[in-house]
């Protein structure tokens, strides 16, 4: 079964220095196009209505750049195609400052539940630096309207390791975070990617990055004071009250599948991954053509799936679970990886459980390095076959 569904809403009112996502500066008329080959997409990929899926995701850019009638369209085609009011989590994007009063009651009337808000930093000067367009005055304006309309279930989004950014600022940024008691934080630490502005300045020496000392204590502390406030960590960068992590998120996270639509969009698919066209004009026209924008399709075998079932398993605090792990492919995890979970238990990386294998908190600082010890060689895969025969 498909567990989920992500819909990209690529336009923004400003393009951040840093992010590497699909965006376009909003145009009306560009935007009303793209909803209309969304859909088209969209029916041609999912038949009927009101299709059952556990949760779904509007992301961006920003969905909520996009003007009134434009987002009540949107979203009455995702409460037509998919059964919104039986869906465990139904989450869409915002930038503070983007809501006034009727699109907030526009989210609530279409079945959203759940609202994921791009703080990034408590910091008006760094939120200049950033590109960013909301202040924090912001923030406080959107959580109160949103709790005013019953949108309670807020996540806010942080990202440390900022240009000229040290430690006790980046604790200021966490304290006034926690300080409107949600149910859900994620921080992210910078990541330059290429074509963005942040990476031209970086190769021209104009960017300075905290060094990887305040980098790790940074994230000491946001560990600390999450779980000081009684949020739990559950996966390496997200913290949440019980009951509230991300229902949608842990989609990626067990490996299990989901549509992707709309422009860049990826899906993972049985037996495959797929990647949409990126530009606005040719996903237009593909998608309007024959409501299949794809770029390119990866076929996802055993190999790729095992490595990702370890890769975004461990991402999980509570790791990857052995038992399910030999119900789904039909041999146990030791018989693939004994000699690197006894390899990384001996590093002080990894803790092998009963049950369960998950990275330790010195594992949790190096966890790219410990995913590395999980890729495979075809002659793995080979001789695991030749093992159940």
């Amino acid at each position: 079964m498909i567990q989920s569904v992500y819909i990209h809403i690529p336009f923004c009112q400003h393009i951040c220095h840093y992010c590497d996502f699909t965006k376009f500066f909003y145009n009306e008329q560009l935007a009303t196009e793209y909803l209309d080959a969304l859909s088209n997409e969209i029916n041609v990929q999912v038949q009927g209505e009101k299709n059952r899926v556990k949760t779904i995701f509007i992301g961006g850019g920003t969905p909520t750049a996009l003007n009134y009638n434009q987002l009540k369209k949107l979203l009455a085609f995702v409460e037509e195609k998919f059964d919104v009011w039986n869906c465990v989590e139904y989450t869409i994007e915002a930038n503070p400052g983007d809501f006034d009063e009727k699109k907030a009651k526009l989210l609530k009337e279409y079945g959203v539940n759940r609202v994921s808000l791009g703080v990034q930093v408590f910091d008006n000067a760094m939120l200049e630096e950033l590109g960013r367009a909301h202040r924090i005055e912001d923030v406080y304006k959107t959580v109160e309207l949103l709790k005013k309309e019953g949108l309670t279930n807020i996540s806010l989004d942080m990202i440390y390791s900022l240009p000229n950014q040290t430690p006790e600022h980046f604790e200021k940024t966490v304290t006034e975070a926690l300080s409107f008691d949600l149910p859900h934080y994620s921080a992210y630490s910078l990541q330059i990617e290429p074509k963005t502005i942040f990476y031209n300045k970086f190769k021209k020496g104009q960017l300075h990055r905290p060094a990887q000392e305040d980098e790790v204590e940074m994230y000491e502390i946001l560990k600390n004071k999450m779980r000081a406030s009684g949020l739990k960590q559950y996966e390496i960068s997200n913290f949440s009250k019980p009951g509230f992590e991300s229902k949608h998120n842990l989609t990626y996270w067990n490996n299990d599948y989901y549509y992707g639509f709309g422009a860049g969009a990826s899906g993972y698919l049985p037996g495959k991954r797929t990647m949409n066209i990126r530009p606005l004009p040719a996903y237009i026209k593909q998608a309007n053509e024959d409501g299949r924008p794809l770029l390119k399709v990866e076929t996802i075998g055993l190999k790729e799936q095992i490595e990702e079932e370890l890769f975004l398993g461990l991402r999980k605090l509570s790791g990857v679970s052995k038992r399910k792990f030999q119900d789904k492919y039909g041999f146990s995890l030791e018989l693939l990886y004994k000699w690197q979970i006894d390899h990384l238990v001996q590093k002080g990386w990894l803790v092998d459980k009963k049950d369960k294998i998950h990275l330790s908190e010195q594992g949790v600082l190096f966890g790219n390095d410990a995913f590395e010890y999980f890729l495979l060689e075809d002659e793995d895969i080979k001789a695991i076959a030749l093992t159940k025969k």
